[in-house]
């Protein structure tokens, strides 16, 4: 039991009604306080068997760079687009936050040498396969071909994510169909969506998870369709992205709380979060209250 609280205190997972529901620390991030994209923060969710996630952008030479955006102007001290910069470019620029080094693709493979089992880790790919070809791929295959940590791909590219199904399937894939879904939902109700969320499920990719937003599901499931049900009668685990409280420290308002209380009774696999042991805190403070 002390080692159950111990893990619990370090915003890993909400048990609720005999199902577990990991926290993913979004961006390699435990805390909104973190700095984005921290070693440090990865290194101790590595040992501590923390689901965390973190976007990847696709260099000249083939391999990666751990960064949300397309140009290294925003969180770097560097210029231009990252698709055209090579390894070499990259040495000297720092981490505009903390003047941290980049974290790269060759960085991470050494990193997940040595990891909790439970620990998994999630490549969000920000480029599309067009960007990152079959070079990329190949880079991915020669550096996590042997990882300890557990790794799952994502993209909102299905060309990329059935690429990595051929040349890597080892690794885990996941897709994020929200945007599409919403406008569907728009344009022809949740009918409409039911079937092209089904086709999604079954399709070339063979997705593991389902990654939605989370007010598009609670939409849903006041529209009639429970989309985390529907994909776990496929098989499938369903990520609700991305739930972070505005205030950690006073922990759910009214309306955070009725929203996480729905989403929990969907029963998600896991929820994306800034905030992981504050949602935790607060969750278990209003369950004891």
């Amino acid at each position: 039991m002390k080692m159950t609280r111990l893990l619990d205190a370090q915003g890993l997972e909400i048990s609720h009604e005999g199902h577990r529901t990991r926290l993913k620390w979004h961006r390699l991030r435990k805390r909104f306080a973190d700095p984005l994209f921290s070693a440090d923060v990865m290194a101790e969710g590595f040992a501590a068997g923390a689901s965390m996630e973190l976007d990847m952008r696709v260099r000249a030479d083939g391999g990666f760079v751990v960064l949300h955006d397309r140009k290294l102007d925003g969180e770097t001290t560097g210029h231009g687009p990252i698709a055209e910069k090579s390894l070499g470019d990259l040495g000297d620029i720092r981490m505009k936050e903390g003047d941290r080094p980049l974290i790269l693709s060759e960085d991470l493979a050494a990193m997940m040498q040595s990891t909790h089992p439970a620990a998994l880790l999630q490549f969000d790919m920000k480029d599309d396969y067009e960007a990152i070809g079959a070079r990329g791929i190949a880079h991915l295959a020669a550096h996590f071909r042997d990882i300890a940590a557990s790794v799952i791909v994502s993209a909102g590219s299905l060309d990329l994510i059935v690429a990595v199904k051929e040349k890597l399937p080892h690794l885990l894939r996941g897709i994020d169909p929200t945007d599409k879904l919403y406008d569907i939902s728009k344009a022809s109700g949740w009918k409409a969506v039911e079937m092209e969320l089904r086709a999604d499920l079954s399709g070339p990719t063979e997705p593991d998870t389902i990654y939605l937003h989370w007010p598009l599901i609670l939409e849903a499931a006041n529209g009639g369709l429970d989309m985390i049900a529907l994909c776990q009668d496929e098989g499938k685990r369903v990520d609700a992205w991305t739930f972070t409280l505005k205030d950690p420290e006073a922990g759910f308002s009214d309306e955070e709380w009725r929203n996480f209380q729905a989403l929990m009774a969907l029963k998600p696999d896991q929820v994306t979060t800034d905030e992981a042991p504050a949602t935790e805190r607060a969750w278990d403070r209003r369950m004891a209250s």
